[in-house]
């Protein structure tokens, strides 16, 4: 299968400027490596903070 990265990117509330960017699998890889979800599990308020721990999810969630 072939990455659709124009898709994706259409889709992608991460505000970061990085190469993955469209490119989820790259994404969630680098994330998951690093312990963290990738800004799309994020709403916008706490997507830009930048903080991709899962605390910080959970927090967002209301469940922490």
């Amino acid at each position: 299968m072939e990455c659709q990265v124009a898709d994706n990117s259409k889709h992608c509330n991460c505000t970061y400027p990085c190469n993955n960017k469209g490119v989820c699998c790259d994404c969630i890889a680098y994330h998951r490596n690093k312990g963290q979800l990738p800004a799309c599990y994020f709403p916008a308020d706490y997507e830009k903070t930048y903080d991709r721990s899962i605390n910080n999810y959970l927090k967002s969630k209301g469940l922490k």
